[in-house]
């Protein structure tokens, strides 16, 4: 069975990134390493992990990532 994980980090700058992944440790170590040019997290490292939850169903997975991501700071900092 696949598991995917949502997740949410604080940056350095104390901004919160809302993300999605089926490999949870690799991505943070992705996001902590630099390793997408492009990534919202690549000037605002280290990251560190601050909440996650698990499925092993992708569509709900991606329907809690698109809902906090249009939460504000202070709800997700609240989560």
């Amino acid at each position: 069975m696949k598991l995917f994980y949502v997740y949410i980090v604080e940056c350095s700058d104390k901004s919160y990134y809302t993300g999605f992944t089926s490999n949870l440790d690799k991505r943070i170590v992705e996001h902590n390493v630099g390793t997408h040019d492009n990534a919202y997290t690549l000037k605002r490292r280290p990251v560190i992990l601050k909440w996650t939850e698990q499925f092993t169903d992708l569509n709900p997975a991606i329907a809690v990532e698109k809902q906090i991501k249009g939460w504000s700071h202070k709800k997700k900092r609240h989560l």
